[in-house]
């Protein structure tokens, strides 16, 4: 078997030593004579499993004592709904900046229980930019300020942590989690969906300033309340356990190949070979983005036309070079550089790339 380079934007490629790994414990796991999908998520044997993941995630990103840290069933679409129940009352401001797809997203998530104020929006200028920090039009009172740091579909990334004062700054890592050092103090909340740099998907994290739990929030259903997950160590409810176990074979394989520093080295050249085989094909490809907020995790880029798009699809699967065509909400081609993708898979689309362009060019 040969596996081809996966440059899908999620769910997203996964080392391949924790496919192996998983593969291995499907029909019986550590010598319990059953699978670590069949057993009890309340078993001793799953609570280490549980318990480990979260030691080593917080190894891995440095996380302090006073983060909570949740592991929630779905993905950050959940999420961003639940943060206006757990962290604003009814009615309150809540500040948004809007750089692409899922900032909006976000937006439409928390409408229907506070008041958003959008704080800044990079769409009239076609999602091509950040806004400026000093353009943010913040309100006094707002119970938090929400960002997305990298956005997926556009291919923008926040390469600064923003001051936002004494509010919590809340941020949706879902695409760029783990992929260099981070400073979780800066934050009030992060959260990711973990299908693109954590595990498969299914499961979310969000890493919870401990304070935060103390605000009474809205009226809401237990199961929809970050304190109640606190307390019951992410089982409240029946959790997705498969997902869960992946989760921590993978945080614990990014622990052993160096860590996030490591990860921030790799990613960096990735996304380095992609940049350069854009920026010096003379046109042929371009990326609309401004430099200083390119993506180091999604890098969109365009053909000349339709048709050299598409051929440049179909091509590239046959180099092994997967999933690769744009999001239809921008089109083009999309190549996604997460953690568990080799540099050598942005070395061979870079060189895919350099070589249709000599053909079509």
């Amino acid at each position: 078997m040969t596996r081809a380079y996966n440059f899908s934007a999620g769910p997203a490629t996964l080392p391949e030593a924790v496919l192996r790994q998983a593969q291995a414990d499907m029909l019986e796991w550590n010598g319990i004579g059953a699978s670590i999908v069949e057993i009890s998520h309340r078993s001793a044997d799953f609570i280490a499993v549980a318990a480990q993941a979260e030691a080593d995630l917080r190894k891995l990103l440095w996380i302090p004592d006073d983060y909570a840290v949740l592991f929630l069933s779905g993905g950050a679409t959940t999420l961003q709904a639940l943060l206006p129940l757990n962290l604003a009352t009814a009615g309150q401001t809540v500040d948004y900046v809007v750089s692409g797809h899922w900032g909006k997203t976000a937006i439409k998530q928390a409408r229907p229980y506070v008041k958003v104020q959008v704080a800044a929006d990079g769409e009239p200028g076609g999602f091509h930019d950040i806004p400026a920090r000093e353009s943010w039009q913040l309100s006094d009172d707002a119970a938090y300020v929400h960002i997305t740091a990298n956005e997926t579909i556009h291919g923008l990334e926040y390469r600064y942590t923003p001051d936002v004062g004494t509010v919590p700054l809340v941020a949706d890592f879902s695409s760029s989690i783990a992929s260099e050092p981070l400073d979780v103090s800066r934050y009030g909340v992060i959260y990711a969906g973990a299908q693109k740099n954590l595990g498969p998907v299914g499961i979310s994290v969000a890493i919870v300033r401990r304070d935060l739990l103390e605000r009474s929030g809205q009226p809401r259903a237990d199961i929809f309340d970050f304190r109640s997950h606190a307390a019951r160590d992410s089982m409240l409810n029946t959790p997705p356990t498969w997902n869960w176990y992946m989760l921590g074979l993978t945080v614990k394989w990014m622990l052993d190949e160096g860590g996030v520093e490591e990860f921030a080295r790799r990613n960096a050249a990735k996304s380095a070979l992609v940049y350069q085989a854009i920026d010096g094909s003379g046109g042929f490809y371009r990326n609309d983005i401004a430099h200083a907020v390119r993506s180091r995790m999604n890098i969109p880029f365009f053909l000349p036309d339709e048709d050299l798009t598409a051929r440049f699809v179909s091509e590239s699967k046959q180099a092994g070079l997967l999933a690769l065509k744009g999001h239809k909400a921008v089109g083009g081609i999309r190549a996604s550089l997460y953690n568990a993708l080799p540099v050598a898979g942005a070395q061979a689309l870079a060189d895919f790339m350099r070589d249709f362009q000599q053909r079509n060019g």
